[in-house]
């Protein structure tokens, strides 16, 4: 049934405060003044009330004793911060080689298990699926691996990435967006020629596409890994140095296979990954790390500007690689080159006359970083700071001692607030329409427990008044009390009206409790669609909802929000007369129209009971399109009104002009078809259906 808004109008009112009542004042007392006598004896020394006899005494007491203890507790307290500063140092490369021995643990055991498989003795493109397995299960497992490969002595390659934290290697080989690893095999034809294909494979090694064949320019032969691997027994480590394909600086562990030594297996490890954990594990503010090879050159820096600079100079240059402006690692060498090897784990050094500390560890986490050593390094200010900190607190303490009054009060204060905070928190729930019990405070303070019943009555209130009003409108009125006064004031609007089609019939061939039951579930679907578009459903008229956008919180594109609802809930309302027709219950068939224009927005009513709504000519205008919809057999109508609002974002069909019921002036109507870009597609489709 269509339906019109009849709304009384609005009233402004003048705000009524309750009388507020004064407390009578009191006259200030005179003051009363000793009177004077006789002259007394006469007095040669100060005299005072015993109270403060006994404070200044005391004060004097715990001065001469507070003083000594602070600065005995400031004098221990900087050598405990020494001593701990030395401990935390200490710790802290132990730390980070456990860290280091982590990222190795997590590869080398790879290399050394692929240097025993018989997969990996011949070249590819034998036992290529088991290989390949092998390759892709080992960088599933690790986070620190870049590539794993295999070199073998007639040329032959097999190389394997990941891409899903690489972009540039999927740059480098404009691999496909769903490929997450991708597998290089370089192999002789029976002709000699070698030649060299790229296949991109997804996570569970299914095959995405293949790049080439083509002829194959990497000879794995004549790469440092390879010469050094296959010449030395065991594991070995070559790097750092940047990756000639993607630009990365990277470390490699390679090891000779156990059946022919000249084939050999290696992994890449990307030293970005060390260097953001020694950047980010810092043991004070201005402490640095770093990684020395052998030569007491820096390999890795935790200052991620330096460590750019390392990577960005030309390997080929004699020490310039490791040229770096960075005073405190040359302060720190030269202190660890003239103390004995044993005290490296603590030792003091000085970088411009200013103190600091340092701490050494030998990595011996893997015997291809043999010789590589850990140091950090940090101001000795950023520790003993610590002594300072102490000694105002111990400043701190004497000053509560002798204010033990003072502390007492606090204390009292403290409990007070104690309660008023739970008071707070109970009152921010309650504005948040959260009615869940909770357990008022219990105070000695009579006036506190006065509060807290007050406010468990104004829950209960609140809570029943919810029932009864729609909650979301309760909590915009909560957030934006303008809204709690007896005024309306003109605004524009978008307003929304629906109608179930045949409705009274609907009624008369189903039980009313079962009507009750369908509407409760359809008016929830149609709650839904107006929330998540940022509407208030203002009314419930019988089986039709009223709701509106841009009041009570203002929103700049009402229009196109109240249009987006609209789909939504024809969308809904289709699937809620699906599950209807599958349980042999009636369709729900929905009529919608909606209107934007001026209309007198707020709070209107008697003096003891108001409502908030909307009146006006735009608010009869979107009842009466609902009502069009029957004569065009269409769904959604809007008005020229929306579709200027709305510009190009929705796809609308002109219906021409029609007469309204009850007014004078005929209307340019139209239906709304759908969203631009969802409906550009088949706004012809869309267009003959409804008109059919």
């Amino acid at each position: 049934m269509g339906t019109s808004q009849r709304a009384p109008a609005a009233r402004p009112m003048e705000a009524r405060e309750p009388a507020g009542t004064q407390a009578p004042g009191s006259a200030a007392p005179k003051p009363r003044h000793r009177k004077i006598g006789m002259p007394g004896p006469l007095r040669k020394h100060w005299v005072g009330p015993l109270n403060v006899h006994l404070s200044l005494l005391i004060i004097l007491l715990l001065a001469a004793t507070a003083v000594p203890l602070v600065w005995l507790s400031y004098d221990r307290g900087r050598h405990l911060a020494l001593s701990a500063a030395a401990e935390s140092m200490q710790l802290l490369t132990e730390r980070t080689a456990d860290r280091y021995r982590i990222v190795f643990d997590s590869v080398e055991p790879f290399v050394t298990m692929t240097a025993v498989s018989d997969a990996f003795a011949t070249p590819p493109p034998g036992a290529l699926e088991r290989k390949q397995q092998t390759l892709l299960t080992a960088l599933r497992d690790s986070d620190y691996i870049d590539g794993l490969f295999a070199g073998y002595p007639d040329g032959s390659f097999l190389h394997a990435v990941s891409l899903a934290d690489s972009p540039a290697w999927r740059s480098v080989l404009n691999a496909p967006a769903e490929a997450t690893f991708a597998l290089r095999t370089i192999w002789r034809e029976d002709a000699g020629r070698m030649v060299s294909t790229w296949r991109f494979l997804a996570r569970t090694g299914r095959e995405l596409s293949v790049s080439g064949p083509a002829d194959a320019r990497y000879d794995p032969r004549t790469r440092p890994w390879y010469q050094m691997a296959s010449t030395v027994p065991g594991t070995v480590g070559i790097g750092p140095y940047v990756t000639a394909t993607t630009r990365s600086p990277a470390l490699t562990v390679a090891r000779g296979h156990a059946d022919d030594g000249r084939i050999v297996v290696g992994a890449d490890i990307m030293l970005t990954a060390i260097a953001s954990f020694l950047a980010t594990e810092k043991v004070s503010p201005d402490s640095l790390a770093y990684v020395l090879d052998g030569f007491g050159k820096p390999i890795i820096h935790s200052d991620p500007a330096v460590m750019e600079r390392l990577l960005a100079a030309p390997p080929d240059a004699a020490g310039a690689a490791f040229a770096i402006d960075d005073p405190v690692i040359d302060a720190a060498r030269a202190a660890m080159a003239a103390g004995p090897r044993e005290d490296l784990a603590h030792f003091r050094f000085e970088v411009d006359g200013k103190p600091y500390l340092g701490s050494a560890t030998i990595m011996r986490v893997s015997p291809s970083l043999e010789g590589n050593t850990l140091l950090v390094a940090a101001p000795l200010s950023d520790f003993t700071a610590e002594s300072y900190r102490l000694l105002r607190q111990g400043l701190l303490i004497a000053a509560a001692v002798l204010a033990i009054g003072i502390a007492a009060t606090v204390l009292m204060a403290n409990l007070i607030t104690r309660s008023l905070s739970v008071l707070t928190r109970q009152a921010a729930r309650l504005g948040d329409l959260d009615f869940a019990a909770a357990s008022m405070p219990s105070s000695n303070i009579a006036e506190i427990n006065s509060l807290a019943s007050g406010l468990a009555v104004a829950r209960d209130a609140i809570s029943s008044f919810a029932l009864y009003v729609p909650r979301e409108l309760v909590r915009k009125i909560v957030a934006n009390s303008a809204l709690a006064s007896e005024t309306a004031v003109r605004q524009e609007i978008s307003i929304l009206f629906t109608d179930i089609r045949d409705f009274t019939t609907i009624c008369e061939k189903t039980s009313p409790e079962e009507v009750v039951g369908l509407l409760s579930a359809y008016f929830d679907a149609i709650n839904a669609s107006v929330e998540a578009n940022g509407g208030s459903i203002v009314q419930f008229l019988g089986d039709s909802v009223c709701a509106m956008w841009n009041a009570p919180i203002g929103d700049p594109d009402h229009a196109g929000h109240a249009c987006r609802c609209a789909l939504d809930i024809a969308a809904t309302v289709e699937r809620f007369n699906a599950r209807q027709e599958a349980l042999g219950q009636p369709a729900f068939v929905t009529r919608i129209g909606l209107h934007s224009g001026a209309a007198v927005v707020g709070n209107v009513g008697a003096a003891s009971r108001l409502q908030y709504t909307a009146m006006g000519d735009t608010v009869n205008v979107a009842s009466r399109l609902e009502g069009i919809n029957k004569r065009f057999g269409t769904t959604i109508l809007v008005s020229r009104a929306v579709v200027a609002r709305c510009g190009d974002a929705f796809v609308f069909r002109p219906l021409g002009r029609t007469q309204a019921k009850g007014r004078s002036a005929r209307l340019d109507i139209f239906e709304l078809v759908g969203v631009r870009a969802e409906a550009d597609g088949g706004t012809n489709a869309a267009v003959d259906r409804v008109g059919e």
